[in-house]
């Protein structure tokens, strides 16, 4: 196969699962999908499945299944109906007939703590961290977000081998000569709840000077949605930032008053531990909230 169509094809497969993680909240058309990338519906299947190895339905119902048992934990005043009609069910029934089937219990049930077991045995899988790490004294700041364009390449899972898909950012913006950039991650999927080999992490760059003329185009684009998030910043080590997202969804929001959205949470590096000789990080973490 060649390069440019290569490139071609994981444009579109990634163009596809950008457009269903935006639009998750409603009944997702492939028909008009396809129209609107100028792909035939078979095609678009048949490229989206050699890209991420399922099809293009598994993978809206296992979103829509993340991010519901996400808002079951967070969004105290939203019912189980709420919920369901915020990830794009038509139906309760479906919606607790699916979900039952994914995380083996039902939506009441791991609202009222069954997810917590569920999360400890993700989180378990990092490699050595820290059990004892505190975050009761970290007061982020509620914060107003422009929307935010960057250039990304997409991992599979999370874990140590997102330092390959880093090089690779970063040798295009050494071949690009890009002088002043922002390094980013894009957490489309809660790796507390989604096991970590199946989690969509992306690896993002945004230009301060947005007409910068770039000599390698190669690399796709996509937008983060503007909107209210709460600002977390935090220095540490690899699998502190997973201990982070636990104590901010298990904790700090449902504490706080606040409700989350469907759209995704993102990291902002001011030093990247992916890239770094010693591991270490420092970061800001942005969660969409909304005022409840």
């Amino acid at each position: 196969m060649k390069k440019s169509t290569h490139e071609k094809r994981a444009k579109i497969a990634n163009d596809v699962m950008n457009y269903i993680y935006q639009y998750i909240d409603t009944d997702i058309n492939i028909d008009d999908l396809s129209i609107e990338l100028k792909t035939s519906k078979f095609h678009l299947h048949r490229i989206f499945k050699d890209e991420f190895g399922k099809n293009i339905y598994e993978s809206i119902k296992s979103i829509r299944l993340q991010k519901a048992s996400n808002l079951l934990i967070t969004n105290k005043y939203s019912t189980i109906t709420n919920i369901a009609n915020m990830t794009g069910y038509s139906s309760q029934t479906s919606f607790l007939r699916a979900f039952k089937e994914r995380f083996s219990m039902t939506p009441k049930m791991w609202k009222s703590g069954g997810y917590k077991e569920y999360s400890n045995k993700n989180v378990s899988q990092i490699v050595n961290i820290d059990e004892n790490i505190n975050f009761s004294k970290i007061e982020p700041i509620i914060v107003k977000m422009p929307e935010i364009n960057a250039y990304y390449i997409r991992h599979q899972g999370y874990d140590k081998s997102i330092k390959k898909t880093w090089a690779k950012l970063q040798t295009w913006i050494y071949t690009n000569d890009i002088k002043e950039y922002k390094q980013l991650a894009l957490h489309h999927d809660n790796p507390i709840i989604t096991p970590l080999e199946q989690c969509q992490y992306i690896a993002l760059v945004t230009l301060e000077n947005k007409n910068e003329d770039l000599e390698n185009l190669s690399l796709p684009t996509l937008n983060i949605p503007k909107g209210i998030y709460a600002k977390f910043s935090l220095s540490g080590k690899y699998g502190d930032v997973i201990k982070l997202i636990q104590w901010v969804y298990h904790t700090w929001l449902i504490e706080s008053g606040y409700e989350t959205t469907t759209n995704p949470s993102y990291t902002i590096y001011h030093k990247n531990h992916f890239l770094s000789s010693d591991e270490e990080f420092i970061l800001d973490y942005y969660l969409p909230i909304k005022y409840v």
